[in-house]
């Protein structure tokens, strides 16, 4: 062995006795100290037979099942039950809201304008804004401006019932909103904070404006299903506005709106719900014939509904 391998060697050693010095020496802990702590054996911490693998996965399915089947009272009392999703997409709640705000900065231009009878569009314009928002509150799928929706529900909603007359303290306010809605259709966002967190319907739209939005919408639907030319053309907008009808048939009825006690206005309104759904339906088969069909029925069931309540 070289020189320079003892010399090494030598060094380790003394390296590890050193180490050895400066570690503390592990504890001593007797089976007296630990006992009532730890199971001397893992069998005694299980109670009767050992459940198999499929049992396990048994008693999980069934509790599943238990929690579905638990009655609305049993329900998370914050828990919203949306009919929204059913009934409108997030892309056509979104691209209303972007037209009607178009519409809206048209209508806001002068006061003048305003005052001889631009108060009356406004008036609809944030009706239906006011509704969308309200619906984006509750709807479960990813719509935009949902963290502001109540917010921004409860701000046009008041505008829109002010703006049942022309006055220039009334054009004031309506501009203030047409700001609010630059704002926050561009990102930036609402300054206020403070709304309910739930819809309360009879203080969100009025059934007037609804019902005047309800028979545009039918309009526009007929005028899209004239021929197969226009049909193949409209395609998203059949889709839009009787998913937006479908919406607008469904808040008619909600709690403490005019009529909704009455069960004939209701089934009415659920009649036309359920029309608008299967346009959308043969819609998604391109089946021409069927949504041609059922907007006549559309039109009939509104038709039926104007001549009882107005």
């Amino acid at each position: 062995m070289s020189r320079l391998s003892i010399t090494v060697a030598f060094y380790l050693i003394v390296v590890s006795v050193s180490a050895d010095e400066r570690r503390a020496p592990p504890p001593k802990i007797s089976a007296d100290q630990t006992r009532g702590v730890f199971f001397d054996d893992l069998s005694e911490a299980i109670r009767g037979e050992r459940p198999s693998l499929a049992v396990l996965r048994g008693s999980k399915s069934t509790e599943a099942a238990a929690s579905a089947m638990a009655s609305p009272d049993e329900k998370n009392a914050n828990e919203v039950d949306d009919v929204w999703s059913t009934i409108i997409s997030p892309s056509s709640i979104e691209d209303e809201v972007k037209r009607t705000r178009l519409h809206y900065d048209n209508v806001i231009s002068t006061p003048g304008a305003f005052n001889s009878g631009g108060f009356k569009d406004a008036r609809l314009d944030l009706s239906i804004l006011a509704m969308l928002f309200a619906v984006i509150n509750e709807h479960s799928g990813d719509v935009r401006w949902k963290d502001q929706a109540a917010v921004a529900r409860d701000l046009l909603a008041r505008t829109a019932f002010n703006c049942k007359a022309g006055s220039t303290q009334v054009y004031n306010e309506a501009k203030l909103r047409k700001s609010d809605l630059q704002d926050l259709v561009s990102g930036t966002g609402l300054t206020s904070r403070d709304a309910e967190a739930e819809n309360a319907w009879p203080e969100i739209v009025d059934r007037t404006p609804l019902m005047e939005y309800a028979e545009r919408l039918v309009k526009s639907l007929e005028d899209s299903c004239r021929d197969l030319e226009s049909f193949e053309e409209n395609a998203d907008a059949i889709k839009r506005d009787a998913e937006l009808l479908s919406t607008v048939g469904e808040v008619l009825t909600q709690e403490g709106m005019d009529e909704s006690d009455d069960d004939d206005y209701v089934q009415l309104s659920h009649a036309m719900v359920d029309q608008t759904k299967r346009v959308v339906e043969a819609l998604g088969r391109t089946d021409f014939e069927t949504v041609r069909g059922g907007v006549g029925s559309i039109r009939q069931r509104c038709d039926a509904c104007h001549e009882q309540y107005r």
